[in-house]
C-alpha cells in the first residue's frame, strides 16, 4: 500500500518509519526545507511518560487566575479574538473535573509508557545516538503544598504501575548534586525512574536517514494546499508542487493540522500552544544537571543533552504568533539561574515553537472517523517527542490492520463525538 504522510516532525518520521517497517511505500511531505525544523526543533528534550499529566485537573482555574497576576507565570493568554481559543478554552475547563482528569490521565500514561518501550527497542534495534540517557525524571517541590499535591498522582502511578518515588531534598541531591546550591528552596521531589531524556531534532534527523534506506521518499519545500476529498474518502492531496495520490494518508502536522482538516468538515479540538527554550552549553560540570528535572513552580523543564543544557517551558496562548516575547525568556532565566547557573546564559539560543494541546490532554490517534483512507496523529500537546514512537507504531499497526499492542480505540477522534 502506498502511503502518504503530511509532516515530518518527531510524530511524522516515527509513522513513516514503521510504515515502512511493515512493507508499505511511504512518502512523506513538509512544507521546511528538511525533518524536525518547527515543534521539534528545540523541545524541552525530554522522553517523560511518568510525567505524563492533563493540564485540564481539579483546581485549574484557580491556578491559573492566580497566575495571570504573576509575572513569571506559567501561562500567558494574550486577549484577541479567537473563536477557536474560546471553544478550546471551553472544552479545557470541562475537563477540570477529578472523574474526567482520572481517565484522561490513564490515557496518557498508557500510551506514553508504550512510546518509551517502543524507543528502546528502536534504539537497541539501530544503535540510533540522540544525545539521549535514561536516568529519570524528578519533578521539583518548592513548596510542601506542591509535595502534598502530588499524592493524587502517585496514585494513578501506582494504579499504572509506573515505578516512582518520593524524594526529601537529600534524595533530590544525591541524583542531582547540581542543585546543592539551590538546597534551601527545594521541599521534596518525585522521580520518575523509567523517564528519559533526548535530543528530538537530532533523533528525527537520524531515524529520518534510517527511514530512507527503507525506502521512505520526502518531499522537502512542498507547502500542502488542500486535501481533495470525495463523500467518504481521501482522492489526493494538492501541494505547491503538483497533486499527489496514494491508497491511504496520515495527517501529522501538529498545530496546522486544524487548518487542513477544517474545509473537509472534520473539528480536529487541536489549539497551539505557544513554548519556548534556551539551548546553552555547560561551563560549570558541578553546578550543571545529570539528566532532567521539572520544576514545578515555574513549570520549566531543564534537561542535560550531551554538553549542552536545554531550559524548556512556559505556555503561552496567541494562535499561530511566533514572535519571541522577552518575558518568557526572563522566566526560563530565572528558574535556571536559581537552581542551577551552570551554563552560559549569555550563549543561550532562544526558540519558541507551537505545540498542538488537545482539550484533554490526550494525542488523537487512529482514524478521521469520516474518510476511510485517511488517519491522524496530532494532538500530542508538550509530549510529542514522549508519545512520537508508540503513535507511529500504534498507527502504523491500524492501517496495516494488525493487532495493536495497547488498547486504542479511546485514542482516535471518536472519543469527542459525545
Amino acid at each position: 500500500m502506498k502511503v502518504i504522510v503530511m509532516g515530518a516532525g518527531v510524530v511524522g518520521v516515527t509513522t513513516a518509519w514503521y510504515l515502512a517497517e511493515q512493507g508499505h511505500e511511504v512518502e512523506v511531505v513538509d512544507r521546511q526545507p528538511s525533518v524536525g525544523l518547527e515543534t521539534s526543533f528545540a523541545n524541552a528534550g525530554q522522553v517523560s511518560p511518568g510525567y505524563s499529566t492533563p493540564w485540564a485537573a481539579p483546581g485549574l482555574p484557580f491556578k491559573a487566575a492566580r497566575w495571570m497576576l504573576q509575572k513569571h507565570s506559567p501561562l500567558v493568554i494574550r486577549p484577541r479574538f479567537d473563536t477557536a481559543m474560546f471553544r478550546w478554552i471551553t472544552q479545557l475547563l470541562a475537563n477540570c473535573n477529578a472523574h474526567d482528569y482520572d481517565i484522561n490521565k490513564s490515557r496518557m500514561l498508557r500510551i506514553a509508557e508504550y512510546s518509551r518501550d517502543c524507543l528502546d527497542t528502536l534504539r537497541q534495534l539501530t544503535g540510533l545516538q540522540y544525545d539521549g540517557d535514561q536516568k529519570g525524571l524528578i519533578q521539583l517541590f518548592r513548596t510542601q503544598k506542591q509535595v502534598d499535591g502530588a499524592t493524587s498522582d502517585m496514585r494513578l502511578l501506582a494504579e499504572s504501575g509506573i515505578p516512582h518515588e518520593l524524594l526529601d531534598v537529600e534524595g533530590i541531591l544525591k541524583h542531582e548534586p547540581g542543585l546543592t546550591g539551590a538546597r534551601h528552596r527545594l521541599a521534596g521531589g518525585l522521580r520518575l525512574p523509567g523517564d528519559q531524556s533526548g535530543d528530538a531534532y537530532l533523533f528525527t534527523c537520524r531515524l529520518a536517514e534510517l527511514a530512507q534506506e527503507k525506502g521512505v521518499t520526502f518531499r522537502f519545500g512542498t507547502r500542502i494546499e488542500a486535501i481533495e476529498a470525495s463523500a467518504d474518502s481521501i482522492m489526493s492531496i494538492r501541494t505547491s508542487e503538483g497533486r499527489l495520490t496514494a491508497d491511504a494518508y496520515v495527517l501529522a502536522m501538529g498545530s496546522y493540522s486544524t487548518r487542513v482538516l477544517a474545509p473537509l468538515g472534520l473539528k480536529l479540538p487541536v489549539y497551539p500552544v505557544k513554548g519556548y527554550s534556551l539551548t546553552l552549553p555547560v561551563t560549570d560540570e558541578t553546578h550543571a544537571p545529570q539528566s532532567t528535572v521539572n520544576d514545578e513552580t515555574y513549570k520549566v523543564a531543564i534537561t542535560r543533552l550531551g554538553d549542552r543544557i536545554r531550559v524548556g517551558g512556559t505556555a503561552e496562548l496567541t494562535g499561530f504568533r511566533l514572535r519571541l516575547s522577552p518575558d518568557r525568556r526572563e522566566t526560563l532565566e530565572l528558574s535556571f539561574s536559581e537552581l542551577y547557573g551552570g551554563g552560559d546564559l549569555s550563549q543561550a539560543r532562544y526558540w519558541t515553537g507551537l505545540r498542538p494541546n488537545t482539550p484533554d490532554g490526550t494525542p488523537v490517534v487512529g482514524p478521521s472517523g469520516k474518510f476511510n483512507n485517511l488517519w491522524l496523529n496530532t494532538g500530542h500537546g508538550t509530549l510529542g517527542w514522549t508519545m512520537a514512537c508508540g503513535s507511529g507504531k500504534l498507527l502504523a499497526d491500524r492501517i496495516s490492520e494488525r493487532r495493536t499492542e495497547i488498547p486504542a480505540l479511546d485514542l482516535s477522534i471518536d472519543r469527542y463525538a459525545s
